[in-house]
Formats: C-alpha cells, structure tokens, sequence
C-alpha cells in the first residue's frame, strides 16, 4: 500500500477498497494481485484470522467475496505496515468488529424509549392488553 503523509490508514484503506473491481466473487489469484501477497500467504491467513472464511467452489477453488478482499487489505496493513504480529492483528480485528457492533446498536435512554414510543403510549398499549385480558377470562 502506498501511504502518502497527509493520507490516515483508514483512508488508504477505503481507497484501496474502491480499486476493488465491482464483481461477487474473485479468486484467489485475482486476490493474490489486489492484495499484493502470494497466494500461499492468504491461505495461511485464512488459517489464522476466523473471519476469513472464502467459500468454495464445487471443484474446491477458494472464492472470495468483496467484504473478504478488503479484510485481507485491512489484514495486510497491519502486519506490513503496523507491523502488529498474527495475534495481534487478530486481538484488533476482534475488538474493532466488537466495537463497531456496540456503535451499531443504539441504546435507549430509558426503557419506556425502547422502540421510540414515549412513556404514554407504552401506558396505552398496556391498558389495551388488559381489556383484551378481561375479555379473554
């Protein structure tokens, strides 16, 4: 990858992303020379980083979607050019996907703000299965 100065790595990330050709599937040649490793280093990487998981064809071609294309650039730019060892690429990824889920999910403020009604209309829905209660005994 090449970095410039005024370039961040999630930046020279996105951009390498968006050389990805727009397809559903690459092999794992075509990965080898976006990525810029050899083959045989992305079959170990899929060893070690559970993320990784190409599917296979029914001939047992490993095929790589585009979500797996941009883990392995992201992958390459830690151990190349962070130089973080195997597990702790791995420990990164992990925490990073943990954390991008917890700022995915968005916490009510109070619990009444579960599914955005207010207070009041959980009070109406609660008086409404009650009738439906009554009815039913």
């Amino acid at each position: 990858m090449i970095s410039t100065g005024s370039m961040t790595d999630a930046e020279a990330t996105a951009q390498q992303s968006a050389e990805i050709p727009d397809k559903l599937y690459f092999r794992i040649g075509e990965v080898s020379r976006l990525v810029g490793v050899p083959a045989y280093v992305l079959r170990y990487w899929e060893t070690e980083f559970p993320r990784l998981a190409p599917k296979k064809s029914r001939t047992g071609h490993r095929l790589f979607r585009r979500k797996e294309v941009v883990l392995l650039l992201e992958i390459k730019r830690l151990l190349y050019d962070q130089r973080f060892t195997i597990e702790g690429a791995r420990k990164h990824l992990e925490t990073g996907a943990k954390q991008a889920r917890r700022e995915r999910t968005p916490k009510p403020e109070r619990q009444g703000e579960l599914f955005g009604f207010p207070p009041a209309a959980w009070e109406e829905v609660r008086k409404e299965l009650a009738s439906i209660l009554e009815l039913l005994r």
